[in-house]
């Protein structure tokens, strides 16, 4: 299965059109190296996805045959490590410009 359609169908990312922007701009590793939005995904491959307010890796523990619910979603990985970013806003202040 495809990489974008992958984060999109396990809910890593909503949009597929966002996971294909997020590999064509590096932010995608698949075992530790930047990864295209066509390459395929394997069971047991472990994925690192770094967005703007957090980071995830995860490992593969299936790959879906169609459309999954919100509920089997969750199933198609596991994972490893999660880091939201701190201040929750878009400059140094915070999103509402306090300190």
């Amino acid at each position: 299965m495809r990489l974008d359609r992958f984060l999109k169908v396990a809910r890593i990312i909503k949009q597929r059109s966002m996971a294909k922007w997020a590999c064509e701009t590096g932010r995608v590793e698949i075992i530790g190296r930047k990864a295209k939005a066509g390459c395929e995904v394997r069971v047991g491959d472990e994925i690192a996805v770094s967005l703007r307010d957090r980071f995830l890796r995860i490992r593969v523990t299936a790959l879906p045959e169609g459309n999954v619910s919100r509920r089997e979603a969750r199933s198609l990985y596991t994972l490893l490590e999660e880091r939201h970013a701190r201040g929750g806003g878009d400059g140094p202040e915070g999103a509402h410009g306090r300190s």
